[in-house]
């Protein structure tokens, strides 16, 4: 594979990175969505051979759910840090006091759009189709104390930053290195977010969730801002899974 030349415009490039090759490009994106599926696929495999026709355990749900996007990021910053400068510079992740009021705002305004388009699509598809997958696994699968908290601090602090370098970060910067404009990196980095949960029904409600997060990456070129938004847009789920764990909502 040739090497990419970051033809990143300045006004997106971080104060003092030089012009520099990077050995990575789009394909880097394909070998970690590759790991974050098949990680998935690999772990409920396992399951089931452990526990033939037991149902989805506890342990089963938790490390289904943390460890194949943990495992996806963390390949993404190696491939930034053989082949490339490292994740502060190749995926912008970094961030400044700034960055918080700006996700904050956007976060805040996604959520308010992602309720009302939530409940639109609830009211269209039902309730059954409506959910998420993680919101199946809940209703399937009543959460013990530790394992909620353990759940909504994931999904909450965690989740995001792992699906930011993932999507914003990882995929962002190479869309850029292949000379894409900075708003068409926007909305493919947005639909492909979208569409890779692999979950058709609820595609167009990802794409209202994914906009004002890929908007804070847009209008600042760092990561942080758009982790920050995304926290924020997680926020009400995760909080959700706590509060039907503790039997203060019903599922």
């Amino acid at each position: 594979m040739s090497d990419v030349v970051d033809r990143r415009p300045e006004a997106t490039r971080p104060v003092g990175e030089p012009r520099r090759q990077h050995r990575w490009g789009i394909w880097s994106f394909g070998l970690v969505f590759a790991v974050l599926v098949l990680s998935a696929v690999l772990i409920g495999a396992i399951a089931e051979v452990l526990s033939p026709g037991q149902g989805i355990s506890v342990p089963v749900v938790l490390v289904g759910t943390m460890v194949p996007p943990l495992l996806a990021a963390a390949v993404a910053v190696l491939v930034t840090v053989l082949r490339g400068n490292g994740p502060r510079l190749d995926l912008g992740l970094t961030w400044r006091w700034a960055d918080v009021w700006v996700g904050v705002r956007l976060g805040l305004i996604g959520l308010v759009c992602t309720s009302v388009a939530a409940f639109l699509w609830t009211r269209i598809v039902g309730e059954d189709n409506a959910s998420s997958a993680l919101g199946k696994l809940v209703e399937n699968q009543r959460l013990p104390g530790a394992a909620a908290i353990t759940m909504f601090l994931f999904v909450w602090l965690i989740g995001p930053v792992c699906e930011e370098i993932i999507y914003r970060g990882l995929l962002w910067g190479a869309l850029e290195r292949a000379n894409y404009g900075r708003w068409m990196v926007f909305v493919l980095t947005t639909v492909i977010f979208a569409i890779s949960h692999l979950e058709p029904l609820r595609t167009s409600l990802l794409l209202v969730i994914g906009i004002p997060i890929g908007l804070a990456r847009l209008f600042t070129g760092r990561l942080g801002a758009s982790i920050i938004a995304h926290q924020v847009n997680n926020f009400l789920p995760a909080l959700a899974v706590l509060l039907i764990a503790f039997d203060v909502m019903p599922p």
